[in-house]
């Protein structure tokens, strides 16, 4: 049963990493993840990977000025081994960016490596990859 009760406590953390990045609730995306996590945004183009705190706030200022995001998290693959477990998920991101009238649409994977804490299941370790991107804006000029 505990196998069970475990599988849907990590799927839940995965719901509530959608709802703080799409309500823009950064303190609720620090509970998402450990104080010592490894984040790493690849394919984000402008913040490789950094620590909990560090991508927070990456996200903060990232996103604080789009109108609208939605993270749909699917495919959650989880391979538990005691208090550790590695997810596997698919994502699918709608969403409407400053300077494009229409709306933009990625996909990816995300990989967690999570553990139980005392206050539930955390992500001690996260990989976004964007695989595909739609109706990107195009970049601002640098001077």
């Amino acid at each position: 049963m505990q196998h069970v009760i475990d599988r849907l406590e990590i799927q839940e953390l995965l719901a509530r990493y959608a709802r703080a990045v799409d309500t823009k609730d950064w303190e609720l995306l620090r509970t998402v993840f450990t104080p010592d996590a490894d984040i790493d945004l690849p394919t984000s183009g402008e913040k490789p990977a950094g620590s909990r705190d560090d991508l927070v706030a990456w996200w903060a200022a990232s996103l604080d000025h789009v109108p609208m995001t939605q993270h749909l998290i699917t495919n959650v693959e989880i391979d538990l081994d005691g208090d550790r477990a590695t997810v596997r998920a698919l994502f699918f991101n709608p969403m409407r960016l400053p300077g494009n009238d229409e709306l933009s649409y990625c996909g990816g994977h995300y990989y967690h490596e999570v553990v139980r804490t005392v206050d539930g299941w955390k992500s001690a370790k996260m990989v976004d990859t964007i695989v595909w991107f739609a109706n990107r804006p195009p970049a601002p000029a640098r001077n």
